[in-house]
């Protein structure tokens, strides 16, 4: 049996796609940096990952050096997934056919819109946070849209729990890492009087058991508003005149995974299929090119400190209008 085992492994030896021997050194630096630790019959599959990556990040930056491209992508901690890996674990947003129930937003009338917006400066926002390998980004785009809307009403910047949202708001249809909607959240969020503070019940990125206190709530709404579906200029008014909105987007692609810098636009985007909760907390023009800021969930070594600009007035590009919404409080 021993020898048999050998001559299995001597010919996946033979067959394995040869690996570049001049990235061995960045290998082994990808792996210090990020703290990954792979065992011996995972590592080959990963590094076959990471290469082809690295290759995509040096093609698309070549493009991008040409103008071909208005972003650059990088390598970061996801360097090692696969698109369709990533997509499964990290982007937990389940589109519904449901008719939504929130009330219809209202653009304020008669009033200029602002060439640019960035609620950061205003203290609406909190640091960037990191969902880890868990689809819970539906939790982090409602804390952070509540955060804005309770600072807007008290001043006070709060930062809120997403594993209260994870763990309690199974009724309303969220399923944890499994996924959920921002609007159900909300909902939740009336109906039970509140969500706690993040301090009080702190993130695990895993489903536990619900252990919401009321006397440890942070802030509540009583419902929430829907923005017209694919208006990018109601979202430009919702973000200029409300504060930052919770938004859904298409971040099923290798050039978002590994996404560094400058305005996405990615023209395989889908504006109907959307797998990714996220927060436009601004918007503005770069170099020519219309961009909303979004805040990400995946913490502040991924994109821009853990933002993206993404393309604004261009057709509604990956459905960042497509699903927007925002707490009344």
């Amino acid at each position: 049996m021993l020898r048999v085992a050998v001559v299995v492994a001597l010919l996946a030896l033979a067959t394995a796609a040869p690996f570049a021997t001049e990235l061995d050194g960045e290998w082994q630096m990808f792996k210090a940096t990020y703290k990954k630790v792979y065992k011996p019959e995972e590592e080959a599959k990963r590094r076959a990952i990471w290469e082809d990556n690295v290759k995509f990040i040096q093609v698309h930056n070549l493009q991008a050096d040409r103008g071909v491209h208005t972003f650059t992508v990088g390598m970061n901690e996801y360097g090692d997934m696969s698109v369709e890996e990533f997509v499964q674990v990290m982007n937990g947003y389940k589109m519904t056919n449901t008719t939504r129930t929130g009330s219809a937003f209202i653009p304020p009338s008669n009033i200029a819109l602002p060439t640019s917006v960035d609620w950061r400066t205003q203290g609406y926002v909190t640091p960037v946070k990191n969902q880890r390998q868990c689809g819970s980004c539906w939790a982090f785009s409602t804390t952070g849209s509540l955060e804005g809307q309770h600072f807007k009403k008290t001043g006070s910047l709060v930062s809120l729990s997403e594993q209260n949202l994870m763990d309690c708001s199974k009724k309303e249809g969220n399923m944890g890492c499994n996924g959920g909607l921002m609007d159900q959240a909300f909902e939740y969020i009336k109906k039970n009087g509140g969500v706690d503070t993040e301090a009080s019940y702190p993130y695990k990125a895993k489903n536990e058991r619900c252990r919401f206190k009321a006397a440890d709530v942070g802030a509540t709404d009583t419902g929430f508003s829907d923005i017209k579906r694919g208006s990018e200029s109601e979202l430009q008014a919702a973000v200029a005149s409300e504060g930052p909105i919770s938004v859904a987007i298409d971040a099923g692609h290798q050039s978002f995974q590994l996404y560094r810098s400058g305005v996405y636009y990615e023209r395989k985007c889908s504006s109907s299929r959307l797998d990714h909760g996220v927060l436009a907390v601004g918007y503005g023009s770069e170099s020519g090119s219309d961009y909303w800021l979004v805040k990400n969930s995946w913490g502040e070594q991924w994109g821009q400190q853990g933002y993206v600009m993404m393309s604004r007035n261009r057709k509604n590009n990956c459905g960042i209008a497509t699903q927007a919404s925002f707490p009344l409080v």
